[in-house]
């Protein structure tokens, strides 16, 4: 690792911060739509389902942030593929700069973009009636568990970015996993879905996530669905990792 690593990547960091605070309306429209799909189904759809819970927007809740991660990170691919076609990766590699911190920087970037709209998501589901008795232990290991995905769909996101043909490509890999809780468990229990959908919503990785972080809201025993959401987070993030870096270096060579 380049010993100017951390240093280079807090600067570029701030330069990647720098376009977030300039166009606070991504975040905004990032949080958005996660927030418009709660309340249609909060006030729509909520009293049609049951889910066994007294509340539906507590039983809601951890899919509509997992979509809000997903629908975030489409962001972080779109600014990496500007940075591509505007030609200023060929410049900072005239820099002696960490090449690695490039990269870095759109992914810390990301992780915080991502976690003011998750902090707005879960604002407005205080003001629609969410409630937790969880404690602050608890609440940590479900913002570890969201730090986790987010770091997995972020280095995922990169692949697209680096290598897209164009602005459309570069989001357009977002829609699958904007898509992948309405097959899960994060709007409807799973027995209520037909044998072949119950079954592949029963064995992705959104179920797994959505059924630790509902457990941990409400207090209830997680058992073994905490591990299965962290290996498949964990997977995932050594899967994109490995490709993204690759991918970088392919076209930085």
């Amino acid at each position: 690792m380049n010993k100017h690593f951390f240093g280079d990547t807090t600067v570029l960091v701030g330069r990647s911060m720098k376009h977030v605070t300039r166009s606070i309306d991504t975040i905004v429209t990032t949080a958005m739509m996660p927030v418009a799909m709660m309340l249609m189904f909060v006030y729509v759809f909520g009293g049609a389902i049951n889910t066994g819970s007294d509340s539906y927007v507590n039983y809601l809740l951890p899919g509509i942030l997992l979509i809000t991660v997903a629908s975030g990170v489409a962001y972080t691919a779109l600014r990496l593929f500007t940075d591509m076609k505007s030609g200023i990766f060929e410049r900072f590699q005239s820099l002696p700069i960490a090449r690695s911190g490039v990269l870095w920087a759109h992914v810390l970037t990301s992780l915080v973009a991502n976690l003011i709209s998750l902090v707005i998501v879960v604002g407005v589901a205080l003001l629609l009636g969410f409630r937790s008795g969880a404690g602050l232990p608890t609440w940590l290991a479900a913002a570890g568990i969201l730090l986790l995905f987010t770091l997995a769909l972020t280095w995922l996101a990169v692949i697209p970015g680096l290598s897209a043909k164009s602005v459309d490509g570069a989001s357009a890999f977002s829609y699958p996993l904007i898509f992948l809780p309405f097959l899960s468990s994060a709007f409807v229990p799973t027995g209520t879905m037909p044998g072949p959908v119950r079954a592949f919503a029963e064995h992705q990785p959104v179920t797994s996530i959505v059924n630790a972080l509902r457990a941990l809201f409400a207090r209830q025993p997680v058992g073994t669905e905490i591990w299965i959401a962290l290996a498949w987070c964990a997977g995932l993030l050594v899967f994109a990792y490995f490709f993204a870096t690759i991918t970088y270096r392919r076209k930085i060579s």
